[in-house]
């Protein structure tokens, strides 16, 4: 597994504006999609591409375009969700599929209540949308769900992580091919395995429930 911290000035700006206990949903919602942006303009790097000859006003010449099979963007519900837009902005031909994934507050194990995937992903590039990687029980069941159905490439796009949790994805998935891609490693877990400094529910202030 490849981690990877994106660190660039407007990154850090906006990822300091979605900390702020006063930024708005509707606020939150846009600096996510930037964020997200910025992020997936690196995550993509190693996105399959084919030359292909065009015709431009002037003359014949060779350019570049995505290859197939087509790429799968899977958010994972329901913060994930937030940060779709964002993704789609930036590959617009993907396809898009969901993992409905909760935590249970009480034991911590991972549920998995919802899906809607292509059966086999045999050959396919899968870009996972998660906004906080907390005790990494989430995107390792995410992970291990994608590569029971045979994705060639897993790569992960999250806003936050906790130490602990990129340490339980090294431990589980280290040895698939995995990249994780993130604006910033926070500091510890809480005794709530809640991201500290981190920046909150990322759910409840995607969609105006933040107390």
């Amino acid at each position: 597994m490849r981690v990877q911290v994106v660190e660039h000035p407007l990154i850090a700006h906006k990822l300091t504006q979605l900390r702020r206990v006063e930024t708005s949903s509707n606020h939150f919602r846009q600096l996510t999609k930037e964020l997200v942006m910025l992020l997936s303009y690196e995550a993509s790097d190693s996105i399959a591409t084919e030359p292909i000859t065009i015709t431009t006003p002037v003359t014949e010449t060779e350019g570049t375009q995505l290859s197939g099979p087509t790429p799968l963007v899977v958010p994972i519900l329901r913060a994930g969700l937030g940060m779709l837009d964002g993704m789609t902005s930036m590959i617009p031909t993907a396809e898009v599929g969901f993992l409905g994934m909760a935590r249970n507050e009480e034991t911590l194990d991972i549920i998995t209540y919802a899906e809607r995937l292509p059966d086999d992903l045999t050959g396919r590039h899968v870009f996972v949308l998660d906004p906080m990687l907390a005790t990494g029980g989430t995107l390792a069941e995410a992970i291990g769900f994608l590569k029971r159905r045979n994705a060639a490439e897993v790569t992960c796009i999250c806003l936050l992580a906790a130490p602990e949790g990129i340490a339980r994805l090294e431990e589980e998935v280290g040895d698939l091919d995995v990249d994780l891609y993130l604006a910033a490693i926070d500091e510890r877990l809480d005794e709530n395995a809640y991201i500290v400094p981190g920046l909150g529910d990322a759910g409840d202030r995607l969609y105006g429930l933040a107390e």
